[in-house]
């Protein structure tokens, strides 16, 4: 019997090489701060691609459409920009932070990235104008992508040394959603239409980057947000939120951490001995 021909140098031979032709087509060529290049010999790119195949449970043909989708996003949306841009203070100020936490130093989370951790905030208790802040759909979602991205940006994919497995991958993110004295007792018809598309936008763009979530301080009436994940978010992440109706009790949830007494680190809002995220934490320029 013949042996099958051996492929041609050029030819994928695993889904991540699979991977990597649909993004050498494409005609944009960055992810979350990265410029593709062969995962074979390009961590970053490795980390990036195999995030996708284990977003999709290893499913190439599910990767590949998610990853395609994501670099037409990237494309048309232009994240790094609106990273750059100025956001309105009336609308978003206090609203959203990045902080990060080290056990020793920044330069032993690159060859360790266990060693660090990086939280976003998102301070929904603070919106001061449900119409300001949530009215212009497009500019409460590149204002929320900018933020996304600064938080990506603490990761430090583009000069990552560790290559992922579908079994380990330190380059997550913390996100606390805390809804301290919200306005709202009902959810307003844009507050429903920014939850949505934002849920559906990041479950799409940003993949296997959350390591847990936790919604803080939050009313019964919020159970609207639940229903919209459930219809966009993967039933393996849903499994990594955690609603909690006193945010004093956060600084709890990370004995398990590498960064030691990362509990005590954290705003005293959120049962900590920090100082509190306006004075530790960064976000998207506000003017």
């Amino acid at each position: 019997m013949a042996e099958a021909p051996a492929p041609k140098p050029d030819e994928p031979t695993t889904p991540i090489q699979e991977l990597w032709a649909t993004a050498r087509d494409a005609s944009h060529p960055e992810v979350w701060g990265v410029t593709l290049a062969d995962p074979a010999t390009h961590v970053p790119s490795q980390i990036v691609l195999q995030k996708y195949l284990n977003a999709n449970d290893g499913d190439v043909v599910k990767a590949r459409d998610q990853l395609t989708k994501t670099l037409e996003w990237r494309a048309k949306t232009k994240p790094l920009e609106l990273v750059k841009k100025s956001y309105s203070k009336a609308k978003f100020d206090g609203l959203g932070y990045v902080t990060r936490y080290f056990a020793e130093s920044e330069e032993k989370a690159i060859e360790d990235p266990a060693t660090k951790e990086v939280f976003t905030w998102n301070i929904y208790g603070g919106v001061k104008s449900i119409e300001e802040t949530f009215g212009d759909l497009n500019e409460f979602i590149e204002w929320r992508v900018a933020l996304m991205e600064l938080a990506v940006q603490e990761l430090s994919l583009s000069t990552a040394t560790v290559p992922i497995t579908a079994e380990s991958d330190p380059y997550k993110m913390l996100q606390v959603h805390d809804y301290k004295s919200i306005s709202f007792l009902r959810a307003p018809p844009a507050v429903k239409a920014a939850s949505k598309e934002t849920i559906s936008v990041f479950a799409m763009a940003y993949p296997e980057l959350l390591k847990e979530k936790f919604f803080v301080n939050v009313p019964v009436i919020m159970g609207f947000m639940y229903g919209f994940m459930k219809l966009f978010v993967a039933a393996k992440t849903i499994k990594k939120f955690h609603p909690m109706s006193n945010g004093g009790n956060l600084a709890r949830e990370f004995a398990d951490s590498k960064v030691a007494a990362l509990g005590e680190k954290l705003p005293a809002e959120y049962g900590g001995k920090g100082a509190d995220l306006k004075t530790q934490g960064t976000g998207p320029s506000i003017e």
